[in-house]
C-alpha cells in the first residue's frame, strides 16, 4: 500500500519535470541555439546533483503559472528523503520544537502533570515549587477553562491542550478550576516558568540490596539524573540493581555512552562507529565510573532501540551484568541532525555504530520499503518470537564471542541472556473490558478523588504501601464500580485476573501521589514477569541460564 501510495505520487511529479524538461528543449531548439550551446547546456545538468537542481531553477523561473516554491521543496524533500534507510529523515521547522524538546530537558510551561479522562483534564500532579504550585493549583483539580476557551467537555485533542498550557517563559495563562467541595470555579493565574524534564521516570529501593531504574529515554541530563538516583540508592543500601531499558528507544548517544562508562572498567571499549569512508571513532571507559562494583540486570525489549541498544550491547559484550527480556529492537544506524536556514532539518544516517565484539546490530532493511520495516515487529509477534526464544533465528556469519566465552549475534538487535516471553496468563475477556473501556483507571481517578489528603500526604514507597493495605475493600469496591458502569462481573475471570487488576489498581493510584511514577512501579512489578526474573537472578534464588 505504501509503495504504491508514494509511487501515485512520483511518478506525476516525474512526467511534470519531463514535460517541463521537453518545453524547454523544444524552447531552445526552436531558437536554433548553437551545438557548443546546448552541449553546455547538457553538461550543467548531467552533474549527479546538476539535474535536480537544474529542473527546480526552471520551474521557479519559465513555469507558465507562478508557483511557491517553498511548498514544492517541502513536498519533494520528504519523498527524495524516504529512498534512503528508514531511520533518515527530512523534519519541516514546524516539527522542529516537539521532537527536540523531550530531549533537551527542560520547557517553558505551567508544572503540571495531567491526563484525560472522560474528556476532561484533570490534574494527577504539580510539580513542587514549580509555576502552578505557587499559584495554588492542586493535584485532583479539573482545569475547565483556558484563559477564556472552555476546554471541559469539548472534545479537545490532548495535545491541544498542552499547546494552550505550554508558552514562553514570563508570559501568564489564566485557568479556571473545577476543586472537590469548592462550590464554584477557582480562578487562578499562573506564570510559565522553565519545567524541567526527566528521562529517569522511577528510582527505587525495590528488594532487599536491590535498586530499580527506569529509564524513559537518553536526553541531555541522563548521565546527571542517573548518578544522582545511584547516589539516592547507594544511601539506602543498594548494591544491586536493575535497569529497565525496555520501551527506551534511544536519544544522545553520548548519554548512553556515559551511562555506560558509570558500570566499565578502564580501557574497555563501549561502542565504535564506522562511516562511508571506513573511518572509524571508538568510544571507551575511563575507569571513573561508579557502579563498576554493582550486581546489574538491564530489562530489553522489542522497543528498545538505538542508544538503549548500545548500552545493553557494550555491558552484554564486556561480560558485564545480565541481559533479560526480549529481543531489542535492532537500530545500527547513527543520524547526525544538519539544519536548514528555515529552522527545518535533515536527520541523515552518517554511519554504523558497532558493539565491542565488532557486531553491527541493525535489522534487515530494503531502500524505500518504510511500511515493511515497520512491520517487522509485527511479524515477529506473528512468528511466536515474543513467546518463544527457539522461533528466533540468526545468521551464523554474525556471531561473535565476548571475553568471557558469551555466543553472542549482530544483524537484528541485542538478543537477551535471559529470555522472558510476554505474559498473558492473567489476561481475560473482564480484564480487557474494564481496561479497554477505561473503566479501571477512571475508578482510580475518582478514588484518588475521595483520598486527596491522605494520598497527598504519602512521602515514601513504604507509607504508600501501608495507606493502600489498609483499605480491604478497594478491589470489592472497584467489581462494584464496574458493575455500574454496565461490565457485569464474571467470577471465575476476576479471580484469575485478580492479581493483575489489584496491581494496576495500586499502581495508577499510586501515581495520584506526590511519588508520581515510583508509586506506580513501586506497586505493578509484583505483576512484571522480567522485572521478577531479574530480582530472582540478583538475589541469588535462580540461575542465570534460561
Amino acid at each position: 500500500m505504501y509503495k504504491n501510495s508514494k509511487h501515485t505520487v512520483l511518478f506525476p511529479l516525474i512526467l511534470a519535470l519531463g514535460v517541463v524538461l521537453g518545453i524547454f528543449f523544444g524552447q531552445y531548439l526552436g531558437r536554433h541555439d548553437t551545438a557548443s550551446e546546448i552541449r553546455g547546456m547538457l553538461n550543467r545538468i548531467s552533474s549527479p546533483g546538476g539535474k535536480l537542481t537544474y529542473t527546480l531553477s526552471l520551474i521557479e523561473n519559465r513555469y507558465v503559472d507562478s508557483i511557491s516554491m517553498d511548498s514544492l521543496t517541502e513536498h519533494v524533500l520528504p519523498l527524495l528523503v524516504s529512498e534512503l534507510d528508514p531511520h533518515s529523515v527530512y523534519i519541516p521547522a514546524s516539527e522542529m520544537a516537539a521532537l527536540n524538546e523531550p530531549l533537551e530537558g527542560e520547557f517553558d510551561g505551567v508544572g503540571v502533570v495531567f491526563n484525560m479522562a472522560t474528556d476532561t483534564v484533570i490534574v494527577l500532579n504539580v510539580i513542587p515549587r514549580g509555576p502552578s504550585d505557587k499559584a495554588g493549583v492542586k493535584a485532583g483539580d479539573r482545569i475547565l477553562t483556558i484563559n477564556d476557551s472552555l476546554v471541559a467537555g469539548q472534545k479537545i485533542p490532548q495535545n491541544n491542550i498542552v499547546k494552550m498550557l505550554r508558552g514562553p517563559r514570563g508570559s501568564k495563562v489564566r485557568l479556571g478550576l473545577g476543586r472537590q467541595g469548592i462550590s464554584g470555579r477557582v480562578e487562578v493565574e499562573v506564570e510559565r516558568d522553565a519545567i524541567p524534564l526527566r528521562s529517569i521516570e522511577s528510582a527505587f529501593r525495590i528488594a532487599d540490596s536491590i535498586g530499580y531504574i527506569k529509564l524513559g529515554q537518553f536526553a541531555r541530563t541522563t548521565s546527571a539524573e542517573f548518578r544522582a538516583a545511584l547516589d539516592t540508592l547507594r544511601k539506602q543500601g543498594v548494591s544491586k540493581l536493575i535497569f529497565d531499558l525496555r520501551g527506551n528507544s534511544g536519544g544522545f548517544l553520548d548519554q548512553a555512552i556515559a551511562v555506560a562508562n558509570e558500570f566499565l572498567h578502564e580501557g574497555q571499549l563501549i561502542v565504535y562507529t564506522e562511516d562511508r569512508h571506513h573511518k572509524q571513532l571508538r568510544e571507551y571507559a575511563d575507569g571513573t565510573g561508579s557502579a563498576r562494583d554493582m550486581e546489574l540486570a538491564v530489562l530489553i525489549d522489542e522497543a528498545s532501540a538505538s542508544s538503549s541498544e548500545i548500552l545493553a550491547g557494550a555491558l552484554q559484550d564486556n561480560d558485564r551484568g545480565t541481559i533479560i527480556g526480549r529481543r531489542s529492537f535492532g537500530k545500527g544506524l547513527v543520524q547526525q541532525q544538519i539544519p536548514y536556514a528555515d529552522g527545518s532539518a535533515l536527520r541523515l544516517t552518517t554511519a554504523r555504530y558497532y558493539t565491542p565484539t565488532g557486531r553491527s546490530i541493525q535489522k534487515p532493511y530494503t531502500i524505500g520499503d518504510e511500511a515493511g520495516y515497520e512491520e517487522d515487529l509485527w511479524n515477529r509477534y506473528r512468528n511466536n518470537e515474543f513467546f518463544s526464544a527457539d522461533s528466533i533465528h540468526f545468521v551464523d556469519s554474525l556471531k561473535r564471542v565476548t571475553p568471557g566465552g558469551k555466543v553472542v549475534y549482530g544483524g537484528g538487535g541485542i538478543m537477551p541472556d535471559v529470555f522472558v516471553p510476554a505474559d498473558t496468563t492473567d489476561v481475560t475477556k473482564y480484564f480487557l473490558e474494564v481496561v479497554g473501556r477505561n473503566i479501571l483507571y477512571r475508578y482510580t481517578i475518582e478514588y484518588s478523588d475521595r483520598h486527596r489528603e491522605a494520598l497527598n500526604a504519602v512521602r515514601t514507597v513504604d507509607e504508600l504501601q501501608a495507606l493502600l493495605d489498609s483499605d480491604r475493600s478497594l478491589f470489592d469496591d472497584f467489581i462494584r464500580y464496574a458493575a455500574r458502569q454496565g461490565v457485569a462481573p464474571r467470577y471465575g475471570d476476576i479471580a484469575r485476573s485478580r492479581r493483575l487488576m489489584e496491581a494496576q489498581l495500586r499502581a495508577y493510584i499510586g501515581r495520584n501521589t506526590p511519588l508520581e511514577d515510583n508509586g506506580f512501579y513501586a506497586n505493578i512489578y509484583p505483576v512484571d514477569n522480567v522485572i521478577m526474573r531479574a530480582i530472582g537472578i540478583l538475589g541469588g534464588k535462580e540461575e542465570q541460564d534460561d
